[in-house]
């Protein structure tokens, strides 16, 4: 009886081990494989807004900190009213994302702040007479970022909010990047 149960038990690990292992070798068939893209675009439009107001709010809050620094640090007049044009206007688009972003129940957190530090840390460490242009070139390059933001989410989104925010804000921030040009043409 004893060995009636041992041969029971080993014939059926033996089964149990074949039928696994026939399973595993039928999963590894390339045909039966998913291609796996990671570079493949999603056209999931909620991680496209998501990402669209975590990217704004960081670019934005690194406006406003650079716009704050020029302020302060800035040797020209004529950086210093444009910094704080540009300032109050990226603080009134910060509270507006933040707003959209708790209706759509978008949680913005986190927001790179080593790369935005280090390029602010860069702009703090600039001599007076080295900052204008410094400053100019970079508040020129982040604007430029957030004109790219607002015109590839109009062209992907269809949310009327999203396409309002951007019709009363986009304008704005070619103004500035045309009046930051000019300042830098006067400067130079």
């Amino acid at each position: 009886m004893f060995s009636s149960k041992r041969s029971f038990f080993k014939t059926a690990f033996i089964v149990i081990v074949t039928i696994t292992i026939s399973s595993c070798n039928e999963n590894e068939k390339p045909e039966n494989r998913k291609p796996e893209n990671k570079y493949v675009l999603t056209k999931n439009t909620e991680q496209t807004e998501a990402y669209f107001f975590v990217a704004t709010a960081g670019i934005t809050k690194t406006i406003i900190s650079k716009a704050q620094l020029a302020k302060r640090k800035s040797l020209q007049n004529s950086i210093k009213i444009v910094s704080s044009k540009i300032e109050n206007n990226q603080k009134m688009l910060l509270q507006e994302i933040n707003k959209i972003a708790v209706q759509k129940l978008i949680i913005i957190s986190g927001i790179n702040t080593s790369v935005t530090n280090k390029d602010l840390y860069e702009l703090a460490n600039k001599k007076d007479v080295d900052f204008d242009d410094a400053y100019l070139n970079s508040i020129t390059q982040s604007l430029t970022e957030m004109i790219g933001l607002f015109e590839s989410i109009a062209k992907e989104t269809n949310d009327m909010v999203i396409l309002k925010l951007v019709a009363h804000y986009l304008p704005k921030q070619y103004e500035f990047l045309r009046e930051t040009e000019k300042i830098k043409k006067q400067i130079n």
